[in-house]
Protein backbone atom coordinates (compact mmCIF):
# COMPACT_ATOMS: atom_id res chain seq x y z
CA UNK A 1 0.00 0.00 0.00
CA UNK A 2 0.91 3.38 -0.74
CA UNK A 3 2.28 5.81 1.94
CA UNK A 4 -0.82 8.14 1.56
CA UNK A 5 -3.64 4.96 2.04
CA UNK A 6 -1.56 3.63 5.18
CA UNK A 7 -2.21 7.00 6.92
CA UNK A 8 -5.77 7.29 6.08
CA UNK A 9 -6.22 3.81 7.73
CA UNK A 10 -4.58 5.32 10.66
CA UNK A 11 -6.68 8.33 11.19
CA UNK A 12 -9.49 6.22 10.64
CA UNK A 13 -8.66 3.88 13.18
CA UNK A 14 -7.65 6.19 15.57
CA UNK A 15 -10.99 8.34 15.47
CA UNK A 16 -12.70 5.47 15.62
CA UNK A 17 -11.00 3.77 19.05
CA UNK A 18 -11.41 7.77 20.23
CA UNK A 19 -8.09 9.24 19.28
CA UNK A 20 -8.69 11.02 16.67
CA UNK A 21 -8.08 14.53 18.56
CA UNK A 22 -4.77 12.84 20.66
CA UNK A 23 -1.57 13.89 18.79
CA UNK A 24 0.09 10.29 17.69
CA UNK A 25 3.42 9.29 15.33
CA UNK A 26 3.10 6.51 12.39
CA UNK A 27 6.26 4.64 12.16
CA UNK A 28 5.88 2.38 9.10
CA UNK A 29 8.40 -0.99 9.36
CA UNK A 30 9.94 -3.46 6.91
CA UNK A 31 11.72 -6.30 9.68
CA UNK A 32 9.34 -8.89 8.41
CA UNK A 33 7.32 -10.88 5.72
CA UNK A 34 4.44 -8.31 6.36
CA UNK A 35 5.21 -4.84 6.17
CA UNK A 36 3.07 -2.80 8.79
CA UNK A 37 2.98 0.22 10.77
CA UNK A 38 2.97 0.75 14.44
CA UNK A 39 0.67 4.18 15.87
CA UNK A 40 2.45 5.52 19.19
CA UNK A 41 -0.09 7.83 21.30
CA UNK A 42 -1.03 9.00 25.04
CA UNK A 43 -3.90 8.44 26.69
CA UNK A 44 -4.12 12.25 28.45
CA UNK A 45 -6.35 14.68 27.09
CA UNK A 46 -5.51 18.29 26.71
CA UNK A 47 -7.72 19.74 29.57
CA UNK A 48 -6.05 16.82 31.53
CA UNK A 49 -8.49 14.08 32.03
CA UNK A 50 -7.72 10.41 30.90
CA UNK A 51 -9.15 8.24 28.42
CA UNK A 52 -9.90 4.95 29.63
CA UNK A 53 -8.53 2.39 28.13
CA UNK A 54 -10.31 -0.45 29.70
CA UNK A 55 -10.97 -3.34 27.02
CA UNK A 56 -10.28 -1.01 24.48
CA UNK A 57 -8.67 -3.47 22.15
CA UNK A 58 -11.91 -6.15 22.39
CA UNK A 59 -14.89 -3.08 22.35
CA UNK A 60 -13.26 -0.21 19.85
CA UNK A 61 -10.28 -2.00 18.20
CA UNK A 62 -11.94 -4.76 17.50
CA UNK A 63 -15.38 -3.17 15.86
CA UNK A 64 -13.00 -0.30 14.15
CA UNK A 65 -10.78 -2.85 12.55
CA UNK A 66 -13.85 -4.74 10.89
CA UNK A 67 -15.41 -1.31 9.78
CA UNK A 68 -12.20 -0.53 8.20
CA UNK A 69 -11.59 -4.17 6.55
CA UNK A 70 -14.75 -3.11 4.87
CA UNK A 71 -14.12 0.47 4.24
CA UNK A 72 -10.75 -0.41 2.59
CA UNK A 73 -11.01 -3.47 0.83
CA UNK A 74 -9.14 -5.10 2.94
CA UNK A 75 -8.26 -8.69 4.33
CA UNK A 76 -10.99 -10.34 6.53
CA UNK A 77 -9.10 -11.47 9.79
CA UNK A 78 -11.30 -13.69 10.62
CA UNK A 79 -11.55 -15.53 7.17
CA UNK A 80 -7.93 -15.94 6.96
CA UNK A 81 -7.79 -17.40 10.55
CA UNK A 82 -10.42 -19.69 9.13
CA UNK A 83 -8.48 -20.90 6.03
CA UNK A 84 -5.23 -20.92 8.04
CA UNK A 85 -6.33 -23.44 10.32
CA UNK A 86 -7.23 -25.87 7.57
CA UNK A 87 -4.34 -25.83 5.60
CA UNK A 88 -2.49 -28.72 4.76
CA UNK A 89 0.69 -29.83 6.73
CA UNK A 90 3.85 -28.91 4.29
CA UNK A 91 6.36 -32.01 3.63
CA UNK A 92 8.66 -29.78 3.48
CA UNK A 93 9.97 -26.70 4.69
CA UNK A 94 12.37 -24.01 3.73
CA UNK A 95 14.61 -22.48 6.03
CA UNK A 96 13.44 -19.11 7.68
CA UNK A 97 14.64 -16.10 6.47
CA UNK A 98 14.53 -13.18 9.13
CA UNK A 99 12.37 -10.38 7.00
CA UNK A 100 11.24 -12.24 4.36
CA UNK A 101 8.07 -13.65 5.75
CA UNK A 102 5.89 -13.36 8.40
CA UNK A 103 7.83 -14.50 11.79
CA UNK A 104 5.46 -16.65 13.08
CA UNK A 105 3.88 -18.17 10.65
CA UNK A 106 7.37 -19.39 9.04
CA UNK A 107 8.30 -20.73 12.94
CA UNK A 108 4.96 -22.51 12.42
CA UNK A 109 5.47 -24.13 8.99
CA UNK A 110 8.38 -25.38 10.15
CA UNK A 111 7.33 -26.75 13.22
CA UNK A 112 4.47 -28.83 11.38
CA UNK A 113 7.53 -30.44 9.22
CA UNK A 114 9.23 -31.39 12.29
CA UNK A 115 7.41 -32.33 15.82
CA UNK A 116 5.77 -35.16 13.92
CA UNK A 117 7.88 -36.22 11.83
CA UNK A 118 10.76 -36.54 13.07
CA UNK A 119 11.90 -39.11 16.13
CA UNK A 120 13.72 -36.98 19.18
CA UNK A 121 14.01 -37.52 22.65
CA UNK A 122 15.15 -34.27 23.99
CA UNK A 123 15.41 -30.85 23.94
CA UNK A 124 19.06 -30.00 22.02
CA UNK A 125 17.98 -33.23 19.97
CA UNK A 126 14.63 -31.19 18.49
CA UNK A 127 17.24 -28.13 18.06
CA UNK A 128 19.75 -30.25 15.87
CA UNK A 129 16.67 -30.93 13.63
CA UNK A 130 15.21 -27.03 13.85
CA UNK A 131 18.45 -24.98 13.80
CA UNK A 132 18.74 -26.70 9.86
CA UNK A 133 15.39 -24.42 9.46
CA UNK A 134 17.18 -21.83 11.33
CA UNK A 135 14.69 -22.23 13.59
CA UNK A 136 15.23 -23.09 17.87
CA UNK A 137 13.72 -23.29 20.89
CA UNK A 138 14.74 -22.43 23.96
CA UNK A 139 13.70 -22.40 28.02
CA UNK A 140 15.52 -19.05 28.69
CA UNK A 141 18.12 -18.78 31.99
CA UNK A 142 17.47 -21.09 35.18
CA UNK A 143 16.74 -17.31 36.79
CA UNK A 144 14.18 -16.60 34.13
CA UNK A 145 10.40 -16.49 34.37
CA UNK A 146 10.07 -18.73 31.36
CA UNK A 147 12.06 -21.24 32.80
CA UNK A 148 10.78 -21.43 36.26
CA UNK A 149 7.16 -21.70 34.61
CA UNK A 150 8.01 -24.69 32.73
CA UNK A 151 7.72 -22.39 29.53
CA UNK A 152 9.27 -22.34 26.17
CA UNK A 153 9.75 -19.99 23.68
CA UNK A 154 10.87 -20.27 19.33
CA UNK A 155 13.11 -17.93 18.09
CA UNK A 156 14.71 -17.31 14.47
CA UNK A 157 18.19 -17.52 13.90
CA UNK A 158 20.37 -15.76 11.34
CA UNK A 159 23.13 -16.94 9.00
CA UNK A 160 25.65 -17.34 11.77
CA UNK A 161 23.65 -19.39 14.13
CA UNK A 162 22.53 -16.59 16.55
CA UNK A 163 18.91 -15.73 17.68
CA UNK A 164 17.74 -12.61 15.77
CA UNK A 165 13.95 -11.00 16.55
CA UNK A 166 11.56 -10.92 19.45
CA UNK A 167 11.10 -14.76 20.58
CA UNK A 168 7.14 -16.29 20.44
CA UNK A 169 5.64 -17.81 23.27
CA UNK A 170 4.59 -21.73 22.47
CA UNK A 171 1.61 -21.51 24.12
CA UNK A 172 0.49 -18.30 20.76
CA UNK A 173 0.82 -21.55 18.31
CA UNK A 174 -2.47 -22.92 17.20
CA UNK A 175 -0.58 -26.49 17.57
CA UNK A 176 0.14 -25.41 20.94
CA UNK A 177 4.28 -26.96 20.84
CA UNK A 178 4.57 -26.03 24.27
CA UNK A 179 7.09 -28.32 26.94
CA UNK A 180 4.43 -30.37 27.94
CA UNK A 181 4.04 -31.64 24.45
CA UNK A 182 7.60 -32.06 24.08
CA UNK A 183 7.69 -33.77 27.21
CA UNK A 184 5.19 -36.38 25.94
CA UNK A 185 6.79 -36.53 22.23
CA UNK A 186 10.23 -37.53 24.27
CA UNK A 187 8.43 -40.28 26.01
CA UNK A 188 6.88 -41.86 22.82
CA UNK A 189 9.93 -41.35 20.31
CA UNK A 190 12.75 -43.42 23.02
CA UNK A 191 10.92 -46.34 21.83
CA UNK A 192 10.64 -45.62 18.17
CA UNK A 193 13.50 -44.27 17.16
CA UNK A 194 15.74 -47.27 18.44
CA UNK A 195 15.82 -50.20 15.83
CA UNK A 196 17.05 -47.35 13.64
CA UNK A 197 20.81 -46.61 15.66
CA UNK A 198 22.26 -49.26 13.58
CA UNK A 199 22.60 -47.42 10.46
CA UNK A 200 24.48 -44.72 12.33
CA UNK A 201 26.58 -46.76 13.85
CA UNK A 202 27.50 -48.28 10.82
CA UNK A 203 27.86 -45.35 8.33
CA UNK A 204 30.43 -43.72 11.34
CA UNK A 205 32.08 -47.27 11.13
CA UNK A 206 32.69 -48.08 8.29
CA UNK A 207 34.21 -44.44 7.28
CA UNK A 208 36.44 -44.48 10.54
CA UNK A 209 37.88 -48.11 10.05
CA UNK A 210 41.21 -47.51 9.16
CA UNK A 211 41.85 -44.10 8.08
CA UNK A 212 43.48 -40.73 8.78
CA UNK A 213 40.37 -38.23 8.98
CA UNK A 214 39.61 -35.37 9.95
CA UNK A 215 36.32 -34.52 11.82
CA UNK A 216 35.16 -32.25 8.84
CA UNK A 217 35.97 -34.90 6.53
CA UNK A 218 33.21 -37.63 8.56
CA UNK A 219 30.72 -34.54 8.70
CA UNK A 220 31.23 -34.48 5.04
CA UNK A 221 30.68 -38.31 4.83
CA UNK A 222 27.78 -38.28 7.16
CA UNK A 223 26.32 -35.78 5.17
CA UNK A 224 26.07 -38.18 1.59
CA UNK A 225 24.78 -40.88 3.75
CA UNK A 226 21.58 -38.39 4.55
CA UNK A 227 23.39 -38.17 8.46
CA UNK A 228 23.55 -34.48 9.26
CA UNK A 229 25.87 -33.86 11.92
CA UNK A 230 25.21 -31.64 14.52
CA UNK A 231 27.80 -29.62 17.21
CA UNK A 232 27.44 -28.07 20.31
CA UNK A 233 30.06 -25.83 21.30
CA UNK A 234 30.58 -23.44 23.83
CA UNK A 235 31.08 -19.27 23.32
CA UNK A 236 35.13 -20.58 22.85
CA UNK A 237 34.30 -22.74 20.15
CA UNK A 238 35.10 -26.32 22.62
CA UNK A 239 32.95 -29.19 21.78
CA UNK A 240 30.86 -30.41 24.12
CA UNK A 241 27.90 -32.45 22.34
CA UNK A 242 27.59 -34.19 18.87
CA UNK A 243 24.19 -35.64 17.76
CA UNK A 244 23.20 -37.55 14.68
CA UNK A 245 19.98 -36.29 12.57
CA UNK A 246 19.20 -39.10 10.04
CA UNK A 247 17.16 -37.62 7.93
CA UNK A 248 16.63 -40.90 6.23
CA UNK A 249 15.01 -42.93 8.92
CA UNK A 250 13.90 -39.46 10.94
CA UNK A 251 15.61 -40.48 13.92
CA UNK A 252 17.89 -38.34 15.85
CA UNK A 253 20.40 -39.36 18.22
CA UNK A 254 22.55 -37.63 20.59
CA UNK A 255 26.16 -39.53 20.43
CA UNK A 256 26.47 -40.61 23.78
CA UNK A 257 23.01 -42.85 23.33
CA UNK A 258 24.89 -44.50 20.08
CA UNK A 259 27.33 -45.52 22.51
CA UNK A 260 30.99 -44.19 24.01
CA UNK A 261 32.67 -44.30 20.96
CA UNK A 262 30.54 -42.00 19.35
CA UNK A 263 30.24 -39.18 21.38
CA UNK A 264 31.53 -35.88 21.00
CA UNK A 265 35.03 -36.76 23.05
CA UNK A 266 35.76 -39.84 21.45
CA UNK A 267 35.08 -38.78 17.98
CA UNK A 268 37.47 -36.03 18.17
CA UNK A 269 40.28 -38.05 20.25
CA UNK A 270 39.79 -40.36 16.52
CA UNK A 271 40.06 -37.70 14.77
CA UNK A 272 43.05 -36.30 15.83
CA UNK A 273 44.89 -39.75 16.52
CA UNK A 274 47.51 -40.22 13.52
CA UNK A 275 47.58 -43.98 11.82
CA UNK A 276 50.74 -45.94 11.67
CA UNK A 277 51.99 -46.00 8.20
CA UNK A 278 51.53 -49.65 6.67
CA UNK A 279 55.21 -51.37 6.67
CA UNK A 280 55.70 -54.32 4.05
CA UNK A 281 57.17 -57.51 5.50
CA UNK A 282 59.81 -59.38 4.20
CA UNK A 283 58.78 -62.64 2.01
CA UNK A 284 57.94 -65.89 3.70
CA UNK A 285 57.15 -64.15 6.86
CA UNK A 286 54.17 -64.05 9.07
CA UNK A 287 52.65 -61.22 10.69
CA UNK A 288 51.84 -61.93 14.77
CA UNK A 289 48.06 -61.94 15.10
CA UNK A 290 49.00 -59.32 18.13
CA UNK A 291 49.87 -56.54 15.30
CA UNK A 292 53.28 -56.42 16.03
CA UNK A 293 55.57 -54.93 13.54
CA UNK A 294 58.78 -56.52 12.87
CA UNK A 295 61.80 -54.30 13.17
CA UNK A 296 65.60 -54.12 11.71
CA UNK A 297 67.44 -56.02 14.65
CA UNK A 298 71.07 -57.40 14.28
CA UNK A 299 69.49 -60.75 12.93
CA UNK A 300 69.04 -59.39 9.93
CA UNK A 301 72.34 -60.02 8.34
CA UNK A 302 72.37 -63.31 9.60
CA UNK A 303 68.60 -63.95 8.06
CA UNK A 304 70.10 -63.05 5.11
CA UNK A 305 72.87 -65.19 5.15
CA UNK A 306 70.92 -68.38 5.92
CA UNK A 307 67.14 -67.80 4.10
CA UNK A 308 66.42 -70.83 6.60
CA UNK A 309 66.09 -69.18 9.16
CA UNK A 310 63.22 -68.44 11.58
CA UNK A 311 61.79 -64.66 11.11
CA UNK A 312 60.95 -63.40 14.60
CA UNK A 313 58.35 -60.83 14.16
CA UNK A 314 58.58 -59.74 17.78
CA UNK A 315 60.08 -55.97 18.75
CA UNK A 316 63.85 -56.62 19.72
CA UNK A 317 63.25 -55.83 23.60
CA UNK A 318 61.36 -58.37 23.84
CA UNK A 319 63.26 -60.83 22.38
CA UNK A 320 66.14 -59.58 24.70
CA UNK A 321 64.03 -60.02 27.85
CA UNK A 322 63.11 -63.42 26.62
CA UNK A 323 66.89 -64.71 25.77
CA UNK A 324 67.80 -63.57 29.23
CA UNK A 325 65.73 -65.73 30.72
CA UNK A 326 66.97 -68.12 28.94
CA UNK A 327 70.09 -68.14 29.81
CA UNK A 328 69.53 -67.74 33.52
CA UNK A 329 71.70 -70.86 35.30
CA UNK A 330 69.29 -73.33 36.17
CA UNK A 331 70.09 -74.36 40.18
CA UNK A 332 69.53 -78.32 40.32
CA UNK A 333 68.68 -78.61 43.71
CA UNK A 334 65.44 -76.47 43.26
CA UNK A 335 64.17 -79.31 40.61
CA UNK A 336 65.15 -82.26 42.86
CA UNK A 337 62.34 -84.07 44.10
CA UNK A 338 62.32 -84.41 47.83
CA UNK A 339 62.95 -88.30 47.99
CA UNK A 340 66.24 -87.84 46.20
CA UNK A 341 67.71 -85.15 48.61
CA UNK A 342 67.60 -86.98 51.78
CA UNK A 343 71.08 -88.76 52.58
CA UNK A 344 70.71 -92.32 51.80
CA UNK A 345 70.95 -94.62 54.97
CA UNK A 346 74.41 -96.88 54.39
CA UNK A 347 73.46 -100.64 54.68
CA UNK A 348 75.18 -102.66 57.08
CA UNK A 349 77.22 -105.53 55.27
CA UNK A 350 77.07 -109.08 56.68
CA UNK A 351 79.70 -110.86 58.11
CA UNK A 352 80.38 -113.49 55.82
CA UNK A 353 82.90 -115.59 57.76
CA UNK A 354 80.13 -115.55 61.19
CA UNK A 355 77.39 -116.37 58.40
CA UNK A 356 79.85 -119.36 57.66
Amino acid sequence: MSKEKLLEIARTYMEKIGFGKQPYLVYQHHDAGHPHIHLVSIKVRPEGSRIDMNNIGRNQSEQARKAIEKEFGLVSAEAQKKQEQYRLTPVSAPKVMYGKSQTKMAIQNVLEAVLNQYRYSSLPELNAVLKQYNVMAERGGENSRVYQHNGLLYRILNADGIPIGIPIKASTFYNQPTLKFLEEKFKENEAKRMPHKSRVKNAIDIFLTGKRVTLQDLIKALEKQGIHVALRQNDTGLIYGITYVDRQTKCVFNGSVLGKQYSAKAIQQHCQQKTVPEQKLPPHSVQEPTGLQPQATAFDAETKAHPNTLLITAPFKEIENLLDNLMQPEYGSDYLPYQLKMKRKKRRRKNLNNNQ
